[in-house]
């Protein structure tokens, strides 16, 4: 749903509490093109909002949206790929999907549908948190529903909605048969994912989500991961707009202010006049570098680079990358050696910047440069082209939710990484 959030201040029908479904993947295996967590609106009068596949599925979809909104009753609906059946509806990528098909609005003060309404107050890269309780009974029963503002610091025991979305207000949890641990368990695995960043789907019953079975859908974005580029010269021009719509909230920093003034910087978040090192270590003790962060270097100036990447390799960041030629980088590391760096940390150290795609121009190396930050996120990349590789082309977004773990990830809905 939070995919949805730039969106949804213009969509009338959830802002004037017509009845909509909310059609949402919770389940998505082999090779799919949207991740667990994505979400399309469907009006009562066939507007719609969003998009689950990219068009294999959208038709099948709208359909079972509008049954549901005509018999008021959730269902579960699965599509994947049908070679009996050329005309069904399906994933031609071979994958499948579970599509969780709610009604909206219903009777007045519909959880959903107040939580869609609060999620469009947000701004496309705030942090926040939807926490929907799935539930499928056959009785047409819809789900629990709550927003959170921080998730990066949420606890169940602080959100009484929260806890009561999982049953564990203490007059629900008599303390028997292992009921209280459970319910902490429970909790416990909850709070990973919106501490992470993730989404994804905890059952809370059996193993699957089936109907007359419980499961919460748990969506967390947290603040946008910083890039922070250190230089500004033609080929920080083309990086920082081209990081842009990875979701990167981007800070340029570079000691010359003739530089920096430039207009064609104007598309970073940030643009910071100050020695790169002094501005690094200033911005580490003020807790705004963290393990999400990811640092370029593109200064190509040892004045700047040694004391800079000297520093950076002591913090515990995503990612840290110079840009240079072979030549450059031996010397560099030969200088970081000289000033006592540690071995171990000059080898994480991505020198020289970026994927060899055969760059040469100031745009093109940007992509090189992004290319090998999308791969340095996951270890499974193999960095080849598809055409020589095998298996899905898409790795499933969604953690379990016996082991959930940061990932985009999930990490959209707005494709913010390393989240």
């Amino acid at each position: 749903m939070l995919d949805l959030i730039p969106s949804l201040n213009g969509w009338a029908p959830a802002l004037a509490r017509q009845r909509f479904a909310v059609a949402t993947i919770v389940r998505a295996s082999g090779s799919v093109p949207r991740p667990v967590g994505t979400s399309m609106l469907v009006a009562d009068g066939g507007a719609v909002l969003g998009s689950l596949s990219g068009g294999c599925v959208e038709g099948a979809v709208v359909a079972a949206a509008l049954e549901s909104l005509d018999d008021g009753v959730t269902r579960l609906e699965t599509f994947g790929f049908s070679a009996e059946d050329a005309f069904a509806a399906g994933l031609t990528c071979g994958g499948e999907l579970d599509v969780h098909i709610e009604p909206a609005n219903k009777t007045q003060g519909c959880p959903l549908g107040e939580a869609l309404r609060q999620l469009a107050a947000y701004a496309p890269d705030e942090p926040v948190a939807l926490v929907r309780k799935l539930d499928l009974r056959p009785d047409g029963g819809g789900s629990s529903a709550v927003v959170l503002p921080e998730p990066g610091s949420a606890s169940v025991s602080g959100h009484p909605e929260l806890a009561a979305l999982l049953d564990m207000l203490p007059d629900t949890m008599p303390d028997m048969g292992g009921h209280v641990e459970a319910g902490r368990a429970r909790a416990a695995r909850l709070e990973s994912f919106l501490h992470s960043g993730a989404t994804g789907v905890l059952n809370l019953a059996g193993a699957g989500l089936c109907l007359g079975e419980a499961a919460v859908l748990v969506e967390s974005r947290l603040a946008a991961p910083r890039l922070l580029v250190f230089g500004a010269n033609d080929f920080s021009a083309a990086l920082v707009p081209a990081a842009k719509p990875l979701g990167y909230h981007v800070t340029l920093v570079d000691a010359r202010p003739a530089f920096t003034r430039q207009a064609r910087f104007g598309t970073a978040d940030e643009v910071v006049t100050a020695w790169p090192h002094h501005y690094l270590a200033a911005e580490a003790a003020a807790g705004r570098v963290d393990g999400r962060t990811v640092i370029c270097v593109l200064t190509h100036d040892p004045k700047f680079d040694l004391p800079l990447l000297e520093t950076a390799l002591g913090l515990d960041t995503a990612f840290i990358g110079a840009l240079g030629s072979r030549r450059s980088h031996v010397q560099r590391v030969d200088a970081l050696l000289d000033r006592g760096v540690p071995p171990e940390r000059i080898a994480g150290l991505h020198s020289p910047l970026g994927l060899d795609l055969g760059a040469v121009t100031p745009a093109e190396v940007a992509v090189s440069v992004l290319a090998e930050l999308i791969a340095a996120r996951n270890k499974a990349a193999s960095h080849q082209p598809l055409r020589e590789t095998s298996g899905p082309i898409h790795q499933q977004a969604a953690p379990s939710a016996d082991t959930p773990a940061p990932a985009p990830i999930n990490v959209k809905h707005q494709e913010i990484v390393w989240t």
